[in-house]
C-alpha cells in the first residue's frame, strides 16, 4: 500500500506526514488494519525497538474539581461516585508511587486534582518527590497539577521532577464545547512553561469525545508544534455521572487506527496508551504494543485498570520486554536536546523541531491522563460462588447456552469499575 510505505520512510526520517496522508490512516478499512498495523510497527520499531515502559499513577488529590471538563469523574458537578480525598502526605504518597515501581515502573506520575497548585501545593508536591526518589533510585516523577504560574515548573524542576503533563485533550476547534472554565491557550501555556523550566514535556490527547478525524489530526499536530516528548492516549470511558456518559464511539479496530496516526505523525517520541485501553482495546490490547511503546500499569485515577501481572504477562506475551531503569526511554537525539534544556535551565518554548524534524511546517486542569473515566479491569466483590454452593451431581442444573458477545460497538458499562484501592483507601494497590 502506497499510503503505508510513504508513511513508514518519512516516520524513519523524522519527517512530518501531510494532513492528507494523517486522515487517510483513519479512514483505513478493517481488511487493511493488520497492515497498518505492522507499518506503525516499523517505526516504532526504529526508535524504541521492542521496550515498553511502564508508567505508574498516583493520585494525590482525588475529586472535587472547580473545573468542568465534560470527559472527567472529578469535575464540577460530577455525580460519578468515586473516591474523595484531599491531599496524600509525603509518605503515603511515596508508598503508593513504591507499588509501582516494584511491579516494574521506571516513571512515577502523581497527579492532583484543581485548576491549577498554589505555590504551598508546589512544596507540597515538592516533599513528595523528594520522599519518592529517596526511596526509589533512578526513578523518574512526572507532575500533573493542573494550570501553572510562573515559576511553578522551576521549582518543581529543583525539587527533583522530570517532567510535567498536560493535556490538550482535543483540538483548539472543539475545546470549547468540552471545558468552559479554562481555556485551549491556557493548556497550550502550561505546555510551553514546562518545556522551558527544562522539564520534559508529557501531553496528549482524549479520543471519543465526539470529535471528527480533522480534530483528531489538529491536536496531534499541536503536540508536535509543541515539541511534547511523550503523548499519551487516552480513550474516553463514558463514566455514569458525567456529561459524556453516553458517547461510546469507538471501536479496536477504530483506537488502533488512532494510535498509528499518533505514530505516524510523532515518530520518536513516547507514544503512551493511557486510560480506557482495557475498556476499547479490550483482547486487542497486545497489537497496540506494536504501534505505542508506553503504557500505565495497574489503576488509574479513579477507575480500575487490568491486574498488574496482567499487564506484564500481555508485554511477555506478545514478545516485548518491560524498559529498565538504566535505559534511556527517548532516542539519543531527543534525549540529547533534553539534557541541554536542563542543563540551561529551559529552552525555546516555540521549538519548531517539534517530535521530528519538520514540526512547524503543518502544527498549528486538573486532570492528568484524560480521566475520561480513566480505565477499568476487574473490582473487588466478584468473587466466584463458594464451592459449597455446588448442587449435588443428581441435581446438577441442565447446561446453558453461552451468553451472546455484545456488538462491535455495543456500549460496555460493565466494564468500568470506579476504583475502590490503593491511594486514599486501605487496601493494596494494583500494581
Amino acid at each position: 500500500m502506497d499510503l503505508l510505505n510513504t508513511l513508514v520512510e518519512k516516520g524513519l526520517r523524522r519527517e512530518l506526514p501531510t494532513r492528507e496522508e494523517a486522515l487517510a490512516v483513519l479512514a483505513t478499512s478493517d481488511d487493511e488494519l493488520l497492515d497498518v498495523v505492522a507499518a506503525a510497527g516499523k517505526v516504532r520499531r526504529q526508535w524504541f525497538g521492542r521496550r515498553v515502559k511502564l508508567n505508574y499513577l498516583v493520585n494525590l488529590k482525588s475529586g472535587l474539581c472547580p473545573e468542568d471538563c465534560s470527559y472527567c469523574s472529578q469535575r464540577l458537578g460530577s455525580k460519578a461516585e468515586i473516591l474523595k480525598y484531599t491531599w496524600l502526605k509525603p509518605d503515603e504518597a511515596s508508598q503508593a508511587a513504591a507499588a509501582g515501581v516494584a511491579g516494574g515502573a521506571k516513571r512515577v506520575c502523581l497527579v492532583a486534582s484543581g485548576r491549577g497548585p498554589t505555590d504551598r501545593d508546589v512544596e507540597r508536591v515538592g516533599r513528595t518527590i523528594e520522599a519518592i526518589k529517596e526511596q526509589n533510585e533512578g526513578v523518574e516523577v512526572c507532575a500533573c497539577l493542573g494550570l501553572l504560574s510562573d515559576g511553578q515548573a522551576e521549582r518543581l524542576r529543583d525539587a527533583g521532577a522530570d517532567a510535567y503533563n498536560h493535556n490538550l485533550n482535543t483540538s483548539e476547534a472543539t475545546y470549547e464545547g468540552i471545558t468552559k472554565t479554562h481555556t485551549y491557550a491556557d493548556r497550550v501555556d502550561t505546555v510551553r512553561k514546562a518545556h522551558a523550566a527544562g522539564l520534559s514535556a508529557c501531553s496528549g490527547l482524549i479520543a471519543g469525545m465526539g470529535e471528527s478525524d480533522e480534530d483528531l489530526v489538529d491536536v496531534v499536530y499541536a503536540l508536535r508544534a509543541l515539541d511534547s516528548d511523550s503523548v499519551p492516549v487516552n480513550f474516553l470511558i463514558p463514566f455514569e455521572g458525567t456529561p459524556l456518559a453516553k458517547e461510546w464511539n469507538l471501536t479496536p479496530q477504530r483506537c488502533l487506527r488512532i494510535l498509528a496516526m499518533v505514530r505516524f505523525v510523532c515518530p520518536d517520541v513516547e507514544v503512551r496508551i493511557a486510560g480506557g485501553r482495557e475498556v476499547h482495546l479490550r483482547s486487542m490490547q497486545p497489537l497496540a504494543l506494536h504501534i505505542a511503546n508506553s503504557i500505565f500499569l495497574g489503576d488509574y485515577l479513579t477507575s480500575e485498570g487490568q491486574a498488574g501481572q496482567a499487564d506484564l504477562d500481555m508485554i511477555a506475551d506478545a514478545g516485548f520486554e518491560v524498559e529498565g531503569a538504566g535505559t534511556t526511554t527517548l532516542p539519543q537525539h531527543r534525549a540529547d536536546a533534553l539534557a541541554a534544556a536542563g542543563a540551561t535551565g529551559g529552552c525555546d518554548s516555540k521549538a519548531s523541531a517539534g517530535c521530528g524534524s519538520e514540526a512547524s511546517a503543518d502544527g498549528a486542569g486538573c486532570g492528568s491522563h484524560a480521566e475520561a473515566g480513566g480505565g477499568c479491569g476487574p473490582c473487588g466483590g466478584h468473587a466466584a460462588p463458594e464451592a459449597a454452593d455446588a448442587p449435588e451431581a443428581s441435581e446438577a442444573p441442565a447446561v446453558s447456552a453461552a451468553p451472546a458477545a455484545p456488538a462491535a460497538n455495543e456500549p460496555r458499562p460493565d466494564l468500568v469499575a470506579v476504583r475502590r484501592r490503593g491511594a486514599g483507601t486501605d487496601l493494596a494497590p494494583n500494581a
